[in-house]
């Protein structure tokens, strides 16, 4: 990551300008017939032609702040919760010694076509193992797509996979008990699917105090007031990181940005620059206890990213 002139902005519970966000974004393209199918082949293919890759650029973001939550905290291995994990592409590149373009390449290879699912999971599993870190964080993830968090905990990315639709549920006990240690709860790109709704779930099913820190990379046209005020109200302070936003892929057709560039205009934002050279751009949000938001401004954390 270059290196950047780091800034910070808090969202001040009370804020005015609230939009509720739905779980179902009209406009925006959906991936329903690639995001849950038995194995990742075709999800890859897809997102890798319009040129998804807000995971890797999360990547070096994650980095540095479990390696801060690790000195502070003074744990080895922490727990992460990976909202929205679909077939665990944060925990991949968390845990592994790859990028987005590595399991692009992997997925793309023709050779992969004569493979079965079973074939492909059992060569997935020995390619994730050999390049695992030496000191893996623990990833719980959580989706509604049912085969693809089953393929992550399978192929061993996952070491808890929960298959739950947090905004129409509750948590069940197995998924309660997976959370309780988290240290850090992540997201990429899934705010706006998932709302404020979700957010509370999890952090409820938290059973260490202080609560976990929240790092959410968010479309800059999908509010996220209405998160941070329900983090807010579980104790954490939510910093929107400024000067720089975060690519995460092309638009997929000219509906999908007209309709993305309407939406910004709504909402007073300026895409100048940014979503009228045709691709979606994320905030990034970090939220922590006060405390330690007053002991260590989140530019210094950051600063291991670039």
């Amino acid at each position: 990551m270059a290196s950047r002139a780091w800034q910070q902005a808090v969202v001040e519970e009370g804020d005015v300008g609230i939009t509720q966000v739905t779980h179902t974004q009209p406009g925006k393209a959906r991936f329903d017939d690639v995001y849950d199918r038995p194995d990742p082949r075709g999800y890859y293919r897809e997102l890798g032609e319009i040129g998804y890759e807000l995971p890797g650029n999360a990547q070096p973001v994650f980095a540095a702040i479990l390696a801060e939550r690790r000195e502070r905290a003074a744990k080895q291995r922490p727990v992460v919760t990976d909202l929205c994990c679909s077939y665990g592409v944060n925990a991949a590149l968390i845990n592994h010694d790859l990028g987005m373009d590595d399991l692009f390449e992997h997925y793309a290879d023709p050779g992969l076509d004569r493979c079965t699912t079973e074939e492909l999971l059992a060569a997935d599993a020995r390619f994730f193992a050999e390049r695992r870190h030496q000191d893996p964080v623990t990833v719980v993830g959580v989706d509604i797509a049912a085969k693809a968090v089953s393929y992550a905990v399978d192929a061993g990315l996952l070491h808890h996979g929960d298959i739950a639709n947090l905004e129409e549920q509750m948590p069940g006990l197995a998924l309660r008990r997976a959370v309780a240690d988290t240290d850090l709860v992540t997201v990429t790109g899934g705010v706006g699917y998932i709302t404020e709704k979700t957010f509370e779930r999890v952090l409820d099913a938290v059973e260490t105090r202080p609560k976990p820190w929240v790092v959410a990379f968010a479309l800059r046209w999908v509010d996220y007031e209405r998160v941070a005020e329900v983090l807010a109200a579980h104790g954490l302070a939510t910093e929107r990181v400024e000067g720089e936003l975060f690519r995460q892929r092309r638009f997929r057709d000219d509906a999908e940005r007209e309709y993305t560039l309407g939406e910004l205009c709504e909402r007073g934002v300026d895409p100048t620059g940014v979503e009228d050279q045709g691709y979606f751009y994320a905030n990034l949000f970090v939220s922590r206890p006060p405390e330690e938001v007053r002991a260590r401004p989140v530019a210094e954390i950051l600063a291991r990213a670039r």
